[in-house]
């Protein structure tokens, strides 16, 4: 059990240990790695054996399939075309197969929420006031703009809440967005 522990323990710190040594013996498979410390030098290698949790050089090899884990990453963005406002109006979060994006967009204040609607392209966004579209952005990635869709809400400070769900297409390629906004729209009026 004290074998297993430091394996986890040494594989999930990446501070205390920045690279394995697997032992080349291509006639049988090993249950033991080596593993050097990022401070240590070449000679101060600690070899762990690993035979009670049934591991070969084999199993450490294979490629991991993406569709055993899952990977959330998110981040703020702005919401104005003037490059020196930040105004981390876009918090976004992404997952492998969508993107959850909350816009509070500080020229929307005093616009109802019921009023504000989403129009979704495969590579923009819009919003728009009262039937008039007042803000637009491109969009990091391609979206499934039929599996898109977006909430409403009032919000502190009279700036609407605008949730929205963005559907990735192109799943199978993996790549992730990095954020939701490239570039404000040119033809935005706020």
């Amino acid at each position: 059990m004290k074998a297993k522990s430091i394996a986890i323990f040494a594989a999930a710190s990446p501070l205390l240990a920045s690279a394995f040594t697997m032992p080349s013996s291509s006639s049988s498979p090993s249950s033991s790695f080596a593993l050097r410390s990022s401070s240590s030098s070449k000679s101060d290698v600690v070899s762990i054996d690993v035979s009670d949790l049934g591991l070969t050089t084999a199993d450490l090899e294979k490629k991991i399939p993406i569709h055993n884990f899952s990977i959330e990453s998110s981040g703020y963005q702005s919401t104005s075309r003037i490059p020196d406002v930040n105004d981390d109006g876009c918090y976004w979060v992404e997952n492998p197969t969508d993107l959850d994006v909350t816009l509070r967009i500080p020229g929307l204040r005093g616009q109802p929420a019921e009023c504000l609607s989403v129009l979704f392209s495969t590579t923009t966004v819009s919003i728009a006031a009262f039937g008039r579209v007042v803000w637009s952005a491109i969009q990091m990635g391609i979206s499934n703009a039929d599996e898109c869709s977006f909430l409403t809400l009032d919000g502190e400070d009279g700036i609407p809440i605008i949730q929205m769900n963005v559907a990735k297409r192109d799943l199978d390629e993996g790549d992730r967005w990095g954020g939701y906004i490239l570039q404000v729209g040119e033809d935005s009026i706020l």
